[in-house]
């Protein structure tokens, strides 16, 4: 094969290629903007309008109202669902849940991935055997576990359970962090005289915050989901739900307008998206770049 043919392949290949990539990339983007779209669309309408026409993309001035939201967020003392205090019961759970997930989770994965001991290359898989089993078959000994201590009508007990939910997959997460950083850096810093807690404050910690980002993220929208636990514990006391256990329940009310309902997903929606969003750029910034030159 001549070189002039090799770069017209060459050339082929790319610009295919290039097209393939628009094309996932817009196909990705469309499954996932429109459901979110068609959903606040329906949020901003009245009921009336949506029943007459429930296939209409776009909302006119006359039919836009904020109502919705109004009556999702208004406390059910006053007529509303009472969405503002599952807003905070569900934020101070997922709050907790990463931050103590990451403090235990930290430690453990540097330990697992710069400690030497029997068995610590395979210590990454027995962490996430804990995901073999289904949560419905750790949810009722759990359950009764908790309400022996006094914790299963709590937002502590929910934490807990989250806790001990994330920690494994958050260890293997950093783990496979840690293990990049090389351990010219560490020995660099003990010749300084710095202590191994030292090291792993001072510089470990700043090189890893994409990816303690990315893990307290995933922590995050996993606590702030989570549906079967909260069901379990705070079922019984309405004050104590969270915003998807008020969702499902708004789901399942007879009375509540469909539009409603689209309000209260909105409003389970946009906390996640809006902190994806503030921290994507440490999402994406690579720290470690030339670390170890010099």
């Amino acid at each position: 094969m001549s070189r002039a043919s090799r770069m017209t392949r060459t050339q082929f290949e790319e610009g295919l290629f290039g097209v393939l990539r628009w094309v996932v990339i817009a196909f990705l983007a469309l499954i996932t903007i429109v459901p979110f779209y068609y959903m606040l669309l329906l949020s901003l309408k009245p009921i009336d309008s949506l029943l007459l026409n429930p296939g209409q993309l776009w909302i006119s001035a006359k039919d836009f109202t904020l109502s919705t939201y109004e009556s999702v967020l208004k406390p059910t003392s006053e007529g509303g669902q009472g969405f503002l205090a599952m807003l905070l019961n569900s934020g101070l759970v997922a709050i907790g849940t990463v931050l103590l997930t990451l403090a235990a989770a930290v430690p453990g994965a540097y330990a697992v991935s710069r400690l030497k001991f029997f068995g610590h290359r395979k210590v990454g898989a027995l962490f996430l055997a804990v995901y073999l089993f289904p949560s419905t078959l750790l949810a009722v000994p759990l359950f009764v576990m908790f309400a022996k201590m006094g914790l299963s009508g709590s937002l502590v007990g929910l934490a807990v359970v989250y806790i001990a939910q994330t920690v494994p997959v958050s260890i293997y997460m950093l783990k496979n962090y840690f293990v990049t950083i090389p351990y010219s850096i560490e020995e660099a810093a003990a010749i300084d005289g710095a202590s191994r807690f030292q090291t792993v404050r001072k510089i470990i910690l700043p090189l890893a915050l994409p990816t303690l980002m990315a893990t307290g993220l995933y922590v995050f929208m996993i606590a702030w989901n989570e549906f079967l636990f909260a069901l379990l514990f705070l079922a019984a006391d309405p004050d104590k739900w969270t915003v998807s256990l008020g969702l499902q329940q708004l789901a399942n009310g007879i009375e509540v307008s469909k539009t409603v309902l689209m309000a209260g997903s909105v409003v389970l929606t946009i906390p996640v998206v809006a902190l994806f969003f503030a921290a994507e750029r440490l999402l994406t910034e690579g720290l470690t770049a030339g670390a170890d030159k010099g």
